[in-house]
């Protein structure tokens, strides 16, 4: 039986290139923002593109935060946020004014310090595993992945990364804390590692 999949809609961003991959993959997801169909699905996906506190406010207007904590914190389902998406896991965030995030894990969002290397951090990078997880099993240590960050996760609890990125300073790239998984890059455009990233995540 196939698990029901939910691919968050919250007005905005990437969600079709992410749903294609997944049903590529196997899986039969659904986009919506139907707190019904939220309710039913086991797994819930919120692809993050844009603003911290942009996402926030969307999440809001579309009374998604209530839901989103009743079923991750409170009933436990298996939660992936991608980009924007892992970021507002942090208690606060500063891009464009600080607002709070979702802060299911603890940290807080701010602007890379890239001295020489342009911002926004566009394009192919590595991770580097802190420690060994079966979310990356089959990738190597230095597998690369596609990003588009000008912000990252500081603050945070060494215990809920898993893999961190180099962009002159080093930031939490894969992320975990209970049923809550994170991930900075994208993985509907890291071919192969994306993939495999992916059914890794599904298969847990």
């Amino acid at each position: 039986m196939k698990k029901k999949i939910a691919i968050v809609d919250y007005g905005s961003g990437n969600q079709r290139s992410l749903y294609n991959l997944i049903k590529y993959l196997g899986y039969d997801p659904v986009i919506t923002d139907e707190l019904s169909i939220i309710e039913r699905s086991e797994i819930l996906i919120l692809p993050g593109v844009g603003s911290f506190s942009g996402l926030m406010t969307k999440l809001k207007n579309k009374n998604l935060i209530k839901i989103l904590n009743e079923q991750v914190i409170i009933k436990k389902k298996k939660y992936l946020g991608i980009c924007v998406g892992m970021q507002i896991l942090a208690k606060k965030g500063y891009e464009f004014g600080e607002r709070d995030g979702l802060g299911w894990i603890d940290g807080e969002v701010s602007k890379i310090i890239s001295k020489n290397l342009p911002l926004p951090h566009v394009g192919w990078n590595n991770i580097e595993k802190k420690k060994s997880h079966i979310l990356c099993s089959d990738l190597d240590n230095e597998s690369d992945f596609y990003f588009v960050n000008s912000y990252s996760i500081k603050k945070y609890n060494n215990n809920d990364i898993i893999a961190f990125t180099n962009y002159n300073e080093k930031f939490p790239s894969i992320i975990n804390k209970d049923n809550i998984y994170g991930l900075q890059f994208h993985p509907e455009k890291s071919q192969i590692c994306g993939k495999i990233i992916l059914k890794n995540f599904f298969e847990l």
